[in-house]
């Protein structure tokens, strides 16, 4: 039993949009805990309409599951990064 055949193109686009979609759920989450209603309600927007490529391309062929995962992943070490770069926290 092998891995179902691969399309390289929407394995990097399921990487790329689930790293996206990660990076702005971790900047909704600060602008949650800040509590900028604007700026939430506007990044859970972002956040829902970015998902849905990564949910319709990994539906059809569950391996993406793991591009998606390898997505996240990336976004959000490369977003908690960027709040450290803009808003260093203080660290005790």
């Amino acid at each position: 039993m092998g891995l179902p055949p691969i399309d390289p193109l929407v394995a990097v686009g399921v990487v790329l949009s689930t790293a996206v979609t990660d990076a702005v759920y971790v900047f909704f989450n600060a602008a949650v805990a800040a509590r900028r209603r604007i700026a939430a309600a506007s990044w859970s927007s972002v956040w829902y309409l970015l998902s849905a490529f990564a949910v319709i391309s990994y539906t059809s062929n569950w391996v993406y599951v793991l591009f998606a995962a390898l997505g996240s992943w990336v976004g959000g070490f490369l977003s908690i990064t960027a709040l450290e770069y803009i808003s260093p926290s203080r660290r005790e």
